[in-house]
């Protein structure tokens, strides 16, 4: 297992290791030159695989595959075959099981640099490995550009049909972890969410969220909704860019500070989740304080169950149509707002 680092001219650091094809950290210099760490992480694998994190398995970081998110009841139907897949959140199958693709040791394609602007992870993923048929060779690239973009891009082959659906599962703090994510203003491009059942699997159908706490679309400080929200967001929210065309679909901004953030995504829609149910036990070896509320995951992806939900676009790859998918995270300080 290796950190790698990524680099611009201004001084971001994106910190990447091969375990879990993880971001481990992202550290944005403000025009003082102060430094500030902004996503959920640890500086060494003692704190990923500690009692505390494995337990509560908050999956700071990481690529989630082979699909992101809840499949009800760890079982779909494909070409008139039922599938049953490992069980690791109740009754429902999550974040591609017991040992997903945060858990693997990816090989690692650089030009022998340790500190790079681009890194290349792959990742062979055999017939029903968890439950899903096919073998799926994974590709997940990421780079980190002048103009301080990180952009991940994902790509994956597969022998037969199959349901797939990666994610980077970062949580972010714009306040580098001295506040909590209360003071956070966020935007979604997107009045739509797909309805969860009683076990939170969004099984559809689609409701819109207009005027109520759960409406992001016009910007809105998060404090105003999490007061009105028992367990925070959790909700997967539904983008009307053509699926396929990167698109800016949401904003995070510190209002108590100078960052902003832009997320750019190809797919149809992204999980927000605020954290509820992280612990307060996990910290940084800095001293960076985790847990409720102390970070923003926006996970883009396909549809969560995507594989039960009738017309859910592009869950499942197959020879003919592989995974393609890229996010982009745009980082600004307010002066070039």
């Amino acid at each position: 297992m290796t950190l790698y680092t990524l680099r611009n001219s201004h001084g971001v650091e994106v910190k990447i290791t091969n375990y879990g094809a993880t971001i481990t950290s992202i550290i944005i210099p403000d025009e003082h030159g102060e430094l500030s760490n902004v996503v959920c992480g640890f500086d060494s694998m003692d704190g990923y695989l500690s009692a505390a994190y494995q337990s509560n398995a908050p999956y700071f970081g990481c690529t989630v595959g082979r699909y992101a998110s809840r499949i009800k009841d760890g079982r779909f139907t494909l070409n008139d075959e039922i599938y049953h897949l490992e069980v690791n959140d109740g009754s429902n199958h999550l974040h591609g099981g017991k040992i997903g693709f945060d858990k693997r040791v990816w090989r690692v394609q650089t030009s022998g640099n340790s500190i790079t602007q681009a890194l290349t992870m792959n990742l062979i993923s055999d017939h029903m490995d968890e439950g899903y048929p096919g073998q799926a060779k994974i590709k997940v690239s990421f780079a980190l550009n002048d103009q301080n973009e990180l952009s991940i891009s994902y790509f994956a082959e597969v022998d037969r049909a199959t349901p797939l659906s990666l994610t980077n599962h970062s949580y972010f703090n714009l306040s580098g972890f001295e506040n909590t994510i209360h003071q956070h203003e966020l935007l979604i491009a997107s009045t739509k969410v797909l309805e969860p059942d009683e076990t939170n699997v969004p099984v559809g159908p689609i409701r819109s969220v207009t005027g109520t706490a759960e409406d992001l679309s016009q910007g809105r400080l998060l404090s105003s909704s999490l007061q009105s929200l028992n367990t925070g967001f959790e909700h997967y929210y539904l983008f009307n860019h053509p699926i396929g065309e990167l698109s800016k679909v949401a904003t995070i901004k510190d209002t108590e500070g100078d960052l902003k953030l832009d997320i750019l995504t190809t797919e149809p829609g992204a999980l927000l989740y605020t954290g509820y149910f992280t612990s307060d036990e996990l910290r940084r070896e800095s001293g960076d304080q985790f847990g409720r509320y102390r970070g923003i995951c926006f996970e883009t992806s396909r549809y969560p169950n995507g594989p039960n939900i009738a017309g859910s676009p592009m869950s499942i790859s197959s020879p003919d149509r592989p995974y393609q998918s890229k996010t982009v995270y745009q980082f600004s300080m307010r002066p070039s707002l």
